[in-house]
């Protein structure tokens, strides 16, 4: 099978983290008999230094044009005192409302051989620690009305607006429960109902996509309550279906939880075939160009694309599989090291998942 993909390398550790994740695209393609094509775009930060802008047209045109999306990471000091449309992290917004990508698919699972890291009590993650976050992500405060000005008492005041219609909820509601249903068959819906006019439309239109899933248990959640009870007791999460603020923030909480952010996959998805994969750390500059960067998240997050946009499970299954046994081996990057395991570099890792696979 031939596939073309959109390789947007980023700032910081993104060239670093790509390289690898290709790395290993390459075994696969060559174990199953693919072709795999890179075409490499800019964005973020570096497409500032180089076009002025952080999303050029010309990479919008090659993402449409292409089966999927592969995106390292944006952004970096030397970018943050540019006015909001000028910096990295437009272009990230942009792409995603330029490909219709309103649902971000983001895994939160504790692998074994990383328990250790996992700042919860043994007693709470023995319970099991496996749930997934389907964030609703082109709408909400992101992308609605944005205005700072001078009120009549001469204040100046800044506003974001939060507004949500009723297809936007249904769909990202329907994506959330077909994904159950593929899992332990549990929804949890999280909102603000209690303040938010936008929540009480999503607690109304949640409902009425809930009663066509009867063999699937559904509730609400305050997001406050969300937060709590994700440290609390995390084994009680299946799938959690929330707005475009509250599934940022909670989705770094769901993801802190497994030990490093340096592990967690995400993708970004629409109506159909085409997405956007990413890893859903920083390009954490500090450490850019050292080789010390932890290529996993991004390694994982390609395996989610060749499920997801390529019907290709098995192939996904082997790039997971690989990870699990490069850690029970105990090989580690810096970020996730710990006494008597092997320290490795960012492209030590990702020889040892590709020699695996």
């Amino acid at each position: 099978m031939k596939k073309n993909i959109a390789v947007i390398k980023g700032d910081g550790i993104g060239p670093e983290i790509m390289a690898e994740t290709v790395k290993v695209l390459n075994v696969v393609a060559e174990k199953f008999c693919h072709i795999f094509n890179y075409t490499y775009v800019l964005m973020g930060g570096i497409a500032i230094d180089e076009t002025g802008e952080p999303l050029p047209k010309e990479t919008v045109e090659k993402c449409l044009a292409s089966d999927s999306v592969l995106l390292g990471a944006v952004g970096g000091p030397k970018w943050d005192k540019g006015e909001g449309s000028k910096r990295p992290e437009a272009g990230l917004l942009g792409i995603r409302s330029a490909l219709n990508l309103f649902a971000n698919i983001r895994p939160a699972k504790l692998l074994k051989p990383l328990a250790s890291a996992c700042p919860l009590k043994t007693e709470i993650t023995d319970k099991g620690l496996d749930l997934v976050i389907v964030r609703e992500l082109i709408g909400g405060a992101y992308f609605g009305e944005k205005r700072t000005f001078t009120d009549e008492k001469g204040n100046k005041t800044a506003s974001d607006l939060m507004i949500y219609s009723d297809y936007e909820i249904e769909r990202i509601c329907r994506v959330a429960f077909d994904m159950a249903k593929k899992r332990r068959k549990k929804v949890t819906s999280i909102d603000k109902a209690n303040v938010l006019d936008s929540s009480r439309l999503w607690r109304e239109i949640s409902h009425i996509v809930a009663s066509e899933y009867p063999d699937v248990e559904f509730s609400h959640m305050l997001v406050d309550n969300a937060a709590m009870q994700l440290v609390r007791d995390p084994a009680q999460f299946d799938v959690i279906v929330t707005e475009n603020l509250f599934g940022d923030i909670l989705s770094d909480e769901a993801s802190m939880i497994t030990g490093s952010l340096g592990m967690i996959p995400s993708a970004s998805l629409g109506m159909g075939s085409l997405g956007l994969y990413e890893p859903i750390h920083g390009s954490a500059p500090d450490i850019a160009g050292q080789n010390k960067a932890n290529p996993i998240a991004s390694i994982l997050s390609a395996a989610m694309m060749l499920r997801y946009s390529f019907d290709m499970d098995r192939e996904a299954k082997d790039v997971e599989n690989a990870v699990d046994l490069v850690l029970e081996h105990g090989f580690r990057t810096a970020d996730i090291m710990s006494e008597g395991k092997k320290l490795v570099s960012c492209s030590e890792m990702g020889d040892k998942i590709a020699e695996i696979i």
